[in-house]
Formats: C-alpha cells, sequence, structure tokens
C-alpha cells in the first residue's frame, strides 16, 4: 500500500481485508518478532531472516501506514530507529498463535 487505506478502499470481505494487511510472509514474520517487544531495524533483519534492506524498509513503511506498528527515530550519530507494534498490531497475536498451532498441527500429522 502506499497510502494509507480508507474503510471505503477496503474489501468488503473481513477476511480479505486481514489478508490486504498482513497478507504476505515478511509482514507476518515481522509482527512475529515484534509481539515480544520493540526492536531495531537490524535486530528485525537478522531475526527475519533472508530479507533484503529494500523489502524490510517497504514492508516496515507499509505497515506503519496500516497502523500496526510505529517507528522511533532517535537524533543520534549513527541514527537509531526503533519498531513497536502499536495496540492494532498487538491485537494481531491470536491469529498468529492460531497460525502457529496450525502450523504444529499439520507438522505432527504428517510424521
Amino acid at each position: 500500500m502506499s497510502k494509507k487505506m480508507t474503510a471505503e478502499e477496503l474489501p468488503a470481505c473481513p477476511v480479505e481485508t486481514t489478508l490486504t494487511l498482513i497478507g504476505n510472509k515478511w509482514k507476518v514474520l515481522i509482527l512475529r518478532d515484534l509481539l515480544p517487544g520493540t526492536k531495531r531495524f537490524g535486530e528485525l533483519k537478522k531475526s527475519v531472516g533472508g530479507i533484503s534492506q529494500k523489502v524490510l524498509t517497504a514492508q516496515l513503511r507499509s505497515m506503519e501506514e496500516s497502523g500496526l506498528l510505529t517507528r522511533k527515530v532517535y537524533a543520534e550519530v549513527p541514527p537509531r530507529v526503533e519498531y513497536s507494534l502499536t495496540e492494532l498490531g498487538q491485537s494481531l497475536q491470536p491469529v498468529l498463535d492460531a497460525m502457529y498451532s496450525w502450523g504444529e498441527n499439520y507438522k505432527a500429522s504428517l510424521k
């Protein structure tokens, strides 16, 4: 998303709305890694793994525009930037918990 969407612009289906906001691999992994608390850009890049700096920056900006996370810049040299989930972002924890449980059950069914 390049700009914050209005309620009228979002899909009518709630599932599609959720997928619009977090429907890619990177956003879900960023959410997972921010649920425990605030992280710096470099920490996120390491913990997400396999993501380029350009893609991580784009995903973080999109999530910030959607209201899922906040970005705090400290006036230091070198600049320090921290990311935290908003209350709205934290409210996605049950969704990620359900995905975790489903993944565990699926892996167990393959044994």
